[in-house]
């Protein structure tokens, strides 16, 4: 079976994380996005939450500078620290999930990669996030937007392109419309025909 790597690029209260959660159990391969801050953590000698206020965050731009190429801020370290070891589980030949960590850019050198944006409207996010976190709907609305500007920040930042742009992605696909289930469905055939089409070449 050839290699298969699913880059999920989401945003928030869209259902990506569930919809990568699902991808990784209907094709059985692993899904790397808390084990990979379990991973840094167990590196870093950090805790897990430490690691988690700093996940794809971006850097303070006032307190980090590089010298060499290396960077003294630990955001820049703890991200790059991330992209080594998906780029090493892919070099290794493994099949995964990941979920952000601007994968769709860090992993494209290899043909097995299938990257996917999961976005959604407005109203049918702050929704879902006031229903998960029982937030009010001007809170709900206000932690979303602050969610995506981090990620935003994050990925331009390591990367040089813009988060969310259809034309860094395989496929973006508004998971409103369909309902998470039904998106899930949609993708997983389209992920289907996507590895059909690498095997036979």
């Amino acid at each position: 079976m050839a290699q298969l790597i699913i880059s999920v690029g989401r945003e928030f209260g869209s259902g990506g994380r569930v919809i990568a959660e699902e991808l990784a159990k209907r094709f059985n391969i692993q899904l790397y996005d808390r084990h990979l801050i379990t991973e840094i953590a167990n590196k870093t000698g950090m805790s897990p939450e430490e690691i988690e206020k700093l996940n794809e965050a971006p850097n303070s731009r006032l307190m980090s500078r590089r010298v060499r190429g290396f960077s003294n801020s630990i955001e820049d370290n703890i991200a790059e620290m991330q992209f080594d070891f998906i780029q090493k589980r892919a070099e290794s030949g493994e099949s995964f999930v990941v979920v952000g960590r601007c994968s769709e850019t860090k992993l494209k050198q290899f043909p097995g990669l299938v990257s996917l944006f999961i976005l959604g409207d407005m109203d049918a996010k702050i929704k879902r996030v006031m229903e998960i976190y029982e937030m009010n709907e001007h809170d709900a609305k206000s932690f979303i937007e602050k969610k995506d500007k981090k990620r935003k920040r994050y990925h331009n930042y390591h990367v040089g392109l813009h988060w969310g742009d259809s034309r860094l992605y395989d496929l973006s696909i508004n998971s409103s419309r369909l309902g998470i289930e039904k998106t899930i469905d949609y993708l997983e055939q389209y992920i289907k025909a996507r590895a059909a089409a690498l095997e036979n070449k």
